[in-house]
């Protein structure tokens, strides 16, 4: 009788253990929560404008950005390269949903800063979330010296607030396939001064990007900036620019044509006067694309804890 009672014991502690080793896998799948997509595209950059990425919690990007001169400026100018227009910045993941950035530009002598936010993450699993949607807000101000003649009229008293302008773009994005990933950042660029009363503060635009995976390592890029009519004067141009991401270890080379010199919102989106349609006339007509590349290098600078999974 011992004996039976011995080893129904047994088997009814076995059972609870049993019970207690499922709930604990019950539970720790409830911790790893959703999973969500990522690599719609290699970096936070698509070209000039931000992607749908961020940069990981507790990492810092240092970004390197260079627009060589246009391409139609002829031998004299060694068709572009005798010219460079540099941006280098340092982004970083605050959290996987929050990174901030700043950079500085040799154009106009100009420093920026912005902040990303995912208010929306695409899922894979655990949620039925189908896109990803981001908010970037950013600043820029010049910084020429007294001594240098600014952008705008020298006869302009130079207030500080002159050289300040700001850009706000809502990024909307899905990762269709593995190969396929395609985003919508409309937005508004505001100008604290313009260079006539006839010119509105405020420039909308409608944009889009989007990527195509060629291989493991390469993708082919493309965005669109388009400015709504009649809000920026007829020499600036909407920003396209085409080109390939190359992934090596840690870094992305980023290689590609733009009719833009500028690296930041208001650089690029009011103020582009490259010419598509003149690409391949004399600079004498009108500026053409340019040649450039994006450098970007990551760096873990702190190690974030993850739940167990």
């Amino acid at each position: 009788m011992r004996i039976i009672l011995s080893v129904l014991a047994s088997i009814f502690f076995i059972g609870i253990a049993s019970s207690q080793d499922d709930l604990l896998n019950l539970l720790g799948e409830e911790e790893t929560g959703p999973e969500y997509t990522t690599a719609s595209f290699k970096t936070t950059r698509v070209i000039n404008g931000h992607s749908l990425e961020n940069t990981a919690h507790g990492v810092l990007d240092f970004k390197i950005g260079h627009r060589f001169g246009p391409a139609n400026g002829g031998a004299a100018q060694a068709y572009g390269l005798d010219g460079a227009t540099v941006r280098l910045g340092l982004d970083y993941g605050v959290t996987d949903r929050l990174m901030i950035g700043l950079g500085r530009s040799s154009y106009q002598k100009t420093v920026d800063g912005f902040v990303k936010y995912k208010f929306l993450r695409q899922c894979d699993a655990g949620c039925a979330m189908p896109v990803t949607l981001a908010l970037v807000a950013a600043s820029s101000v010049t910084t020429l010296g007294a001594t240098e003649v600014p952008w705008y009229s020298p006869d302009r008293t130079d207030y500080f607030t002159h050289r300040l302008s700001h850009a706000f773009t809502l990024i909307v994005g899905r990762k269709f396939s593995e190969r396929i990933s395609f985003q919508l950042n409309p937005g508004v660029v505001h100008r604290n001064l313009v260079a006539g009363t006839e010119d509105p503060n405020d420039v909308i635009h409608v944009s889009g990007a989007g990527r195509v995976k060629l291989t493991k390592r390469v993708a082919f890029n493309a965005e669109y900036f388009h400015v709504l009519r009649d809000q920026i004067p007829d020499n600036f141009k909407n920003s396209l620019s085409i080109g390939f991401d190359i992934e090596t270890g840690g870094h992305v080379f980023q290689l590609h044509f733009t009719n833009s010199a500028g690296l930041f919102e208001r650089a690029f989106i009011t103020e582009t006067t490259g010419d598509w349609a003149n690409a391949f006339q004399p600079a004498s007509r009108g500026g053409g694309f340019q040649f450039g590349f994006n450098i970007s290098r990551v760096f873990t600078v702190h190690e974030p804890k993850r739940p167990k999974g």
